[in-house]
């Protein structure tokens, strides 16, 4: 069936020490390469080995997206309009006692304003009473002499020239 082979096959214990008597060369931690290092093989034998470091794993990485306009923008603005606000309140505070006496002149003129509309027509009907001399003459009064006046006034167009008529009666 099989013919006899020229050499003896053998299978090997799994480890087998070197014998006492040979000489290995003996390697400092010092003198091995970059990228070879002791490792244990699956039978127990440690030795040196090329070694591979294991990769990271890939985390996706999102896709970077570019800042909308309006962020830029806002983003740009707002040191312009913080130190305007700034600007605006120390305006303010040097101008608040020029507003406060104002504001009092502002008070004190609608006062007077007030006042005036009070007062006109009493004044009014003091110096009508004094004028004509009677105590009691209101507007029921019949008194003294009066003068109708009428006015006639014509024009053509929006910017036409006016004519009119006063006549005394």
């Amino acid at each position: 069936m099989h013919e006899p082979t020229a050499y003896e096959i053998t299978t090997p214990h799994p480890y087998t020490p070197p014998p006492a008597t040979a000489h290995r060369p003996v390697i400092l931690p010092a003198e091995i390469p970059p990228g070879v290092d002791w490792v244990t093989l699956p039978n127990g034998v440690r030795t040196l080995a090329y070694t591979h470091p294991t990769p990271a794993p890939q985390v996706p990485v999102p896709a970077a997206q570019s800042i909308p306009a309006w962020a830029k923008t806002t983003a740009l603005l707002a040191p312009t309009v913080g130190t305007g606000i700034a600007a605006a309140g120390i305006g303010l505070s040097y101008a608040a006692p020029g507003l406060i006496a104002m504001s009092h002149a502002l008070w004190s003129a609608a006062a007077l304003l007030i006042a005036t509309v009070i007062a006109a027509p009493i004044l009014l009907r003091t110096a009508r009473k004094a004028v004509t001399g009677t105590p009691n003459s209101g507007a029921g009064s019949t008194t003294g002499a009066t003068t109708h006046i009428t006015q006639n006034i014509t024009a053509t167009g929006l910017f036409g020239k006016a004519n009119g008529t006063i006549n005394h009666h």
